[in-house]
């Protein structure tokens, strides 16, 4: 009988049955014998600091167990100001910051409790507002996770002097928030000094050595738990304060503690996409050939620790041109601290450079697409090496043919009854980055085999993936694999984010099913093998491998109302081998959903005057639906790339937000000839400024 091949395969997720049936358990639904409930209580002045909190009035209700703030928190082992230091200070660095822990022994109490706690504060002014002009910006050490804060190389200045064809425009995104289904949640269980958590998180090594840090354990003695993850994107890749407030007030009380954080403050302190102003200077030569690009960004940080995203990166490495300079300036403020959000970096950025490059088309005279293959570089402009694998251009073409690229018109030009029609395209990248994991091996008695790894499925479909994986080092069917993950006393493994998770993790389980297959004299005999990819990693030299893409975007723009309506979203991918065509379509549907959300949608709005985000529910914080767009269709080519790890896998989970905003703007511009700058694309920019008369519809009419 011949084996059928599982990776590449459409595999449904194992977990499936059990997340649908209600038997998943999620962190705050784990069963705790004796557990008591914690409710956070935030800030509400910007700046500031505590002077008293009414503890005893709260305490009279005696199904309150305790009220910690300041003044009667424990002392934790790290006096380091970050987000995770809470009650460990009288200052208030922003609105909503963590103030006071209220346990009771239920979720009511101790919700009516925090509620009513009476809170006096000596308040400060405070500034908010992130302007470009602003004299205390500054230049970060580095920039999101290590690349340097600024690059120059040759004369900027100069090259755009004498370039034949030049853009110079400004680009605004403001702040976005993760919004996972399921909220930051924890439940700490302390054992004498050895703490258990169940979390919610995307790695559980991060916060199993942050919690020893913190709370002056070995780590060893931290056990965290993450079974299943309702979403992440980016805002559970740190540990956050949840889960550090739930193993303080677990130790105050003596008993486990459960902590939740609402909606609402999930708009506050588990991290957020930074607002971004952004400068991008292109010029060419007579031959639409890139002479110079500038992209000078300024974003905001908070005065409690520094989180500079690495927004401007991609252009050092997505186009050739021979003077290139990129900076980044920061601004603390008096906010909360931004982080990480699905494509940190890639996707403000691109962005910009995406519709500067359409910008550039224009004024050039030049079809968009073929100005990006014009620009396409042999190497990696950065580092001068070549790439494994770059497939750009290919994903342009086919993007183009299924779009039917060749029915665009000038911008105004087509017209179905009252709506103008546009498409639009952009490029899209993203690091193919691989790190170094464990993982473990074993053959069962019964014929089975067992694969234990620390890996986190955050609805992304890891438990499936890596059990196809291991089926074909195995040469085994998938049915045979059982995965075992989410758990701190497994083999130590990367966090699943950066799209480096499959990448990483699935290399480690490779390499230990075939040493697993080499120590085995028959089947059916019991072994187990371990594996650490560290050294191999090591040795191999260092490349510029990413991944890449093209979006394509056909929008309606109603001539009366201005409202814009996605007709059709293409993406199409280069992502090396891909390992479950099931998983990855809806990975990429993801991604390519939140970059709408992002071009016509999403904004957390701010209140300058009370320096807190107004919007911080689901009914005034939109994002996009089923019924915002009418088809998407998802597609890669085939790439080769031995490269990035032995599956050939690069990751999928990001890079399908990085080009869509930007191919939905410049859709919008080919519709009306209306440039929009400032996301996200709102009736007003739109109303006034669309010609209803484009000279025939198509429709006929």
């Amino acid at each position: 009988m011949t084996l059928t091949r599982a990776t590449g395969d459409r595999r449904v997720r194992v977990e499936g049955p059990d997340k649908v049936s209600g038997r998943a358990v999620y962190a705050y639904e784990h069963r705790i014998d004796r557990v008591a409930y914690g409710r956070a209580v935030g800030a509400t002045v910007a700046r500031g600091r505590v002077i008293d909190v009414d503890v005893e009035s709260a305490l009279a209700d005696p199904a309150v167990l305790a009220v910690l703030w300041f003044g009667n928190a424990p002392r934790l082992a790290t006096d380091e100001p970050s987000e995770l230091s809470i009650l460990q200070t009288d200052r208030v660095a922003y609105r909503g910051q963590i103030v006071a822990l209220v346990v009771a022994e239920s979720l009511e109490t101790a919700t009516e409790a925090a509620e009513r706690l009476d809170i006096r504060y000596a308040e400060e002014p405070f500034a908010v507002e992130l302007r470009v002009d602003d004299p205390e910006l500054y230049a970060p050490e580095k920039v999101n996770p290590g690349f340097p804060t600024d690059t120059n190389e040759g004369d900027v200045e100069a090259a755009l002097a004498r370039a034949a064809c030049s853009v110079d425009a400004v680009y605004r995104t403001p702040a976005y928030h993760n919004n996972p289904m399921e909220p930051h949640a924890a439940i700490a269980v302390w054992n004498r000094d050895a703490l258990t958590v169940y979390d919610s998180n995307q790695g559980v090594f991060p916060v199993r050595d942050k919690l020893a840090e913190i709370f002056g354990i070995p780590p060893g003695d931290v056990h965290v738990i993450s079974e299943h993850v309702g979403g992440a994107f980016g805002s559970k890749g740190t540990p956050r304060p949840i889960v550090v407030g739930a193993a303080m007030a677990a130790r105050a009380v003596g008993r486990p503690v459960k902590l939740a954080a609402t909606r609402a403050q999930m708009f506050v302190f588990v991290g957020y996409r930074t607002p971004t102003i952004q400068r991008v200077r292109l010029g060419t030569d007579d031959d639409a050939q890139l002479v110079a690009l500038a992209h000078d960004v300024v974003e905001q940080t908070s005065t409690l620790q520094e989180f500079a995203e690495q927004t401007a990166v991609p252009s050092r490495m997505m186009y050739a041109s021979p003077h290139r300079r990129t900076t980044h300036r920061l601004r603390r403020l008096d906010v909360p601290t931004p982080s990480w959000m699905r494509a940190p970096g890639e996707c403000p950025g691109m962005y910009a450079l995406e519709s500067a490059m359409d910008e550039l088309a224009v004024a050039c005279a030049i079809d968009p697409i073929e100005l990006r293959v014009r620009n396409e570089p042999r190497v990696d402009p950065e580092t001068g090496k070549p790439f494994p694998s770059r497939h750009l251009v290919e994903c342009l073409r086919e993007g183009a043919q299924r779009i039917g690229w060749s029915a665009r018109a000038e911008p105004g030009a087509r017209r179905v009854g009252r709506g103008l029609v546009g498409l639009g395209v952009a490029a899209s990248t993203y690091p193919a980055r691989t790190r170094p994991s464990s993982a473990r091996a074993r053959a069962l008695p019964d014929g089975g085999f067992e694969i234990e790894i620390a890996a986190a499925d955050i609805g992304t479909g890891a438990r499936t993936v890596l059990g196809q994986i291991a089926a074909d080092a195995l040469g085994v069917d998938a049915a045979r694999v059982r995965v075992r993950l989410g758990d701190s006393a497994l083999p130590q493994a990367p966090l699943a984010g950066g799209s480096m998770g499959t990448s990483s993790w699935g290399f480690a389980v490779t390499r230990a099913c075939e040493r697993l297959l080499e120590s085995m004299h028959g089947p059916g005999e019991p072994a187990e093998v371990s594996v650490d990819t560290t050294a191999e990693l090591d040795a191999r030299e260092e490349r510029p491998s990413h991944a890449f893409g093209a979006q394509f975007a056909e929008v309606r723009v109603d001539v009366d109302t201005g409202e814009v309506r996605v007709s059709r979203l293409v993406g199409v991918f280069a992502v090396g081998r891909v390992m479950n065509a099931l998983t990855a379509r809806s990975q990429l549907i993801g991604g390519m959903t939140m970059g709408l959300s992002m071009a016509l949608l999403e904004e957390s709005v701010l209140d300058a005057q009370f320096g807190d985000y107004l919007n911080h529910d689901l009914a005034q914080y939109e994002i996009a639906s089923c019924a915002d767009v009418e088809s998407v269709d998802v597609s890669w080519i085939d790439e080769e790339d031995d490269y990035v790890n032995p599956m050939g896998a690069k990751g999928i989970g990001e890079i399908g937000i990085v080009g869509t905003a930007a191919a939905i703007a410049n859709a919008t511009f080919n519709a009306t000839g209306v440039r929009v700058r400032d996301l996200p694309i709102r009736l007003d920019a739109m109303v006034g400024s669309v010609a209803p008369s484009a000279p025939e519809r198509e429709d006929g009419r």
